[in-house]
């Protein structure tokens, strides 16, 4: 494997984990604007404060260390992407910043209506994030983002592959959320509001399934060289993406919420590790090689040492932290997570 190779390797790992507890973090976004009215929806609210509370600002590591990656080792990439797709890049970012404002901000509104706004403000930036990466991401795949830059700053993202990809980005984080929440309420005890979520983490994840078998006939047309090597080399994974969200429904279905967050994992990675494989050895599909792309050999060098540092340091201080979030005390002792359980009560919007 060329030094190239290990380095991309390197950074799309960054990106399976941002899928995964990014799009996790995310998909609580789904849940929380579906969760109801202030009465209805506050123990849900209350779950979803309590669950990425410690968390969601840790996630973002991973989206700093892609774009990172991608700056040092692929500049011209990089300068590609950000000029084509700074529409799509710049709505993704802002949905984060207001994300985690308004995040912030619910837990300490002094008045109902200033909850409800700023958890709708929360709710709809959470779609909004990862949509719009998606959108990114099809326009990368079908081969609408040209080396040198400045391609078309609209069509480059409005097209069926990038919907498609924005669509089952949203989907994906939602139904994987569902699975986390549902885990969690069951494990604090909370029986009525998991078999809300069971229900309704099985609609979305029917839903999903649906749409990514569907998009495989305009993906083919819309973007060749991608769906050629989707049912190609990538098939494999497509097909173990598929038996792992099967088995998360029967999982779910059967009431074992704890066991079903492992094969819901497994088909979030298998799926994005499938749209890597498809893509290689391009980088830039129809564009640009992987190898044509990377820059010197000692900054290569210099970002995989980077990444062997952070492997003893970040990574056992993230393992940590979210092994405290899922710690049965973690349960009992702090459940609530917006200001006191008295400011829960009186606003009734936690």
């Amino acid at each position: 494997m060329d030094l190239s190779d290990v380095v991309a390797t390197a950074m799309f790992t960054g990106v399976v984990l941002y899928a995964l507890f990014g799009g996790a973090d995310f998909g609580s976004g789904f849940w929380d604007l579906t969760a109801g009215g202030p009465r209805h929806g506050s123990r849900m609210r209350v779950l979803i404060d309590h669950s990425i509370g410690p968390v969601w600002e840790a996630n973002h590591v991973w989206l700093i260390y892609i774009l990172v990656f991608l700056w040092t080792a692929y500049p011209t990439v990089f300068a590609a992407v950000m000029t084509t797709l700074f529409i799509p890049m710049s709505l993704a970012l802002l949905g984060i910043v207001l994300r985690g404002a308004n995040f912030a901000f619910r837990k300490y509104s002094a008045t109902l209506s200033q909850a409800r706004l700023f958890g709708a403000l929360f709710a709809g930036a959470s779609l909004i994030t990862p949509f719009f990466f998606g959108t990114a991401v099809g326009a990368i795949a079908s081969g609408r983002v040209p080396a040198e830059g400045y391609g078309d700053v609209v069509g480059s993202w409005l097209n069926p592959t990038s919907i498609l990809g924005g669509t089952l980005a949203v989907g994906t984080s939602a139904f994987l959320a569902g699975v986390f929440l549902t885990a969690d309420a069951a494990r604090s005890g909370d029986h009525a509001l998991a078999e809300y979520l069971r229900s309704r983490t099985l609609l979305v994840g029917v839903v999903t399934g649906a749409i990514a078998i569907a998009a495989i006939a305009p993906i083919r047309r819309d973007a060749p060289t991608l769906g050629a090597e989707l049912l190609g080399r990538a098939l494999p994974l497509i097909v173990l993406s598929a038996a792992a969200g099967v088995l998360t429904l029967a999982l779910i279905h059967r009431r074992r919420f704890g066991w079903a967050r492992v094969p819901a994992a497994v088909a979030v990675a298998a799926i994005v590790i499938g749209w890597a494989v498809a893509q290689t050895p391009w980088i830039l599909v129809d564009q640009m090689l992987i190898a044509d792309a990377a820059g010197a050999r000692a900054t290569l060098l210099g970002l995989l040492a980077v990444v062997a540092l952070a492997a003893v340091t970040v990574l056992p201080a993230l393992t940590y932290l979210f092994w405290l979030t899922q710690t049965d005390a973690w349960v009992r002792d702090e459940p609530v997570a917006v200001g006191s359980a008295e400011h829960a009560e009186d606003t009734d919007v936690a």
